[in-house]
């Protein structure tokens, strides 16, 4: 990795180096932070009045659903087996949910929001589901129409619209908590499991328990809970987040796109695909049902439904992957700018190198250096989703530019906040300054000469960064290489 290698376009001269011949800061450690002091944290946003209100309306709206659907399913399936269907449907969530977790490691999404997106998956999508539902089948049979066309023909549509709802809320007013598909997945993922879990309620609870203690007893009940907890979880418990991971993709595009038809057919894109596979799963056991093949509910499973499973598992692990090596596409020109060293934007690279920066930075700074490491990888990886929705173009209008600048300064104080634990800290290194082209290191002799950045950095170099010059901006624009021409890397893209 060589920042100071030729590149093109003219980038080495518009970036921001360090004037030649100018005398360099003496090579000394910062100073420590004080024992046992609270590490830096990331700037927090201000609770006003009106953000207050809405979170606490959201929050009553919830509550509100959630006692909804307690009343409602303790009255049709009875206390006893109420609290069978929750202990047997909560089993999985664990599982589920820390899967979709571990596809967000990079940049991992606020607590709050996750929250927000499974309690509405849970409570308040079941709720209108369940309502709909039922009325669509009262009017079924008054028609004179089979009841099982409502899993068919309002079912998919009614639960996978309300499923996306909330995540598509969050993408009309906090746009900038979904910086791509992953993050879309993630909160779609966790509506979809909230969803499956309250549904599971229903039928592990109710044609499980309740249905075979009525018929036969107790034993009865325990064996179909024990057979429906195989069939639907073990087997099928992929099928909500699956269904719901379509509008998720589409989410997660229109949050990176600069164009508005892009924003808004994507999702719709992806809800129109989501409430057709939902469509499908449930018409194979209707079909299998009337037909009595159940070679339709076998074809239908192997030939479409697990290589869709596949194939989005796929996806997802490929894109899990994206967010480190966007890192290694935008954070070079913070590198020639002089507030990121080489090492460090390769450290951010991989899950394994990150890892090892955290190891490294425990071992020189202890668990106060563990904690900043992790905060600088946020800080960094949100610093290079910022600088690439920039570039792209997603913030059309002032407000929204200056917003990105000042969230670009803040993250990069943070940065800065973050290093001071653990740079300099190591006393199997010399003490080096980085310039934003070559390290100078002093040796315990007393001697000082140029080093030039290795081509393969796995880990931080502990240096001290000189001071980036003043920004310069021209008329009428932000920060350098915001909004104008993306300048390239200062190394040629995917050499590590």
């Amino acid at each position: 990795m060589r920042p100071d290698r030729p590149a093109r376009d003219g980038y080495a001269d518009r970036m921001a180096d360090t004037p030649p011949g100018a005398p360099l800061p003496s090579p000394t450690a910062p100073a420590v932070p004080p024992p046992g002091g609270a590490g830096p944290r990331m700037p927090l946003r201000r609770l006003g009045w009106r953000r207050a209100l809405v979170l606490a309306g959201t929050v009553l709206f919830i509550a509100g659903c959630a006692l909804f659907m307690v009343f409602t399913l303790g009255e049709n399936l009875g206390v006893e087996a109420l609290l069978i269907g929750v202990v047997a449907a909560i089993l999985p969530v664990p599982v589920l949910v820390g899967c979709f977790l571990w596809l967000d490691r990079y940049e991992p999404e606020p607590l709050k929001y996750l929250i927000f997106c499974f309690a509405w998956g849970a409570f308040v999508s079941t709720a209108a589901s369940l309502t709909v539902n039922e009325f669509s089948a009262g009017l079924f049979e008054d028609w004179g129409l089979p009841t099982a066309l409502t899993a068919v023909l309002v079912a998919p549509f009614i639960e996978e619209l309300t499923k996306a709802l909330g995540p598509i809320l969050l993408l009309i007013f906090r746009r900038r908590e979904i910086s791509g598909i992953t993050d879309a997945l993630v909160y779609c993922g966790l509506s979809a499991v909230g969803f499956a879990m309250v549904e599971n309620i229903l039928y592990l609870g109710g044609y499980g328990y309740a249905s075979g203690v009525e018929r036969y007893g107790p034993a009865t009940g325990t064996q179909q809970v024990i057979a429906i907890f195989i069939v639907r979880i073990l087997l099928f418990g992929f099928a909500h987040p699956l269904f719901t991971s379509m509008t998720g993709v589409g989410l997660g595009i229109a949050a990176r796109a600069a164009d508005r038809w892009v924003r808004v057919l994507a999702p719709l894109a992806g809800l129109l695909l989501a409430m057709m596979l939902h469509g499908l799963w449930n018409l194979l056991p209707t079909l299998t049902q009337a037909t009595g093949q159940t070679l339709i509910m076998l074809y239908g499973f192997i030939g479409v439904m697990v290589p869709v499973f596949f194939g989005m598992v796929g996806l997802a692990v490929w894109l899990r992957a994206w967010e480190g090596r966007l890192t290694e596409r935008t954070l070079p020109d913070y590198v020639r700018a002089g507030w990121l060293t080489p090492p460090e934007v390769a450290a951010l690279s991989s899950l394994g190198r990150r890892h090892a920066a955290r190891v490294w930075a425990k071992r020189v700074a202890g668990d106060g250096g563990l904690k900043a490491m992790r905060g600088y990888q946020f800080a960094a990886t949100r610093l290079a989703l910022l600088r690439d929705g920039a570039l792209r173009g997603l913030d059309r209008r002032p407000a929204d530019r200056e917003r990105t600048a000042r969230e670009e300064r803040d993250l990069l104080e943070a940065i800065g906040a973050y290093r001071s634990f653990f740079v300099g800290r190591d006393p199997q290194v010399p003490v080096g300054i980085w310039d934003g082209q070559r390290y100078h290191l002093r040796f315990p002799d007393g001697t000082q000469r140029s080093v030039e950045a290795p081509d393969e950095p796995v880990v931080p170099i502990p240096v001290v960064l000189v001071p980036p010059p003043p920004p310069v901006y021209p008329a009428g624009f932000g920060p350098p290489g915001w909004y104008g021409q993306q300048p390239p890397a200062p190394w040629p893209p995917g050499h590590h």
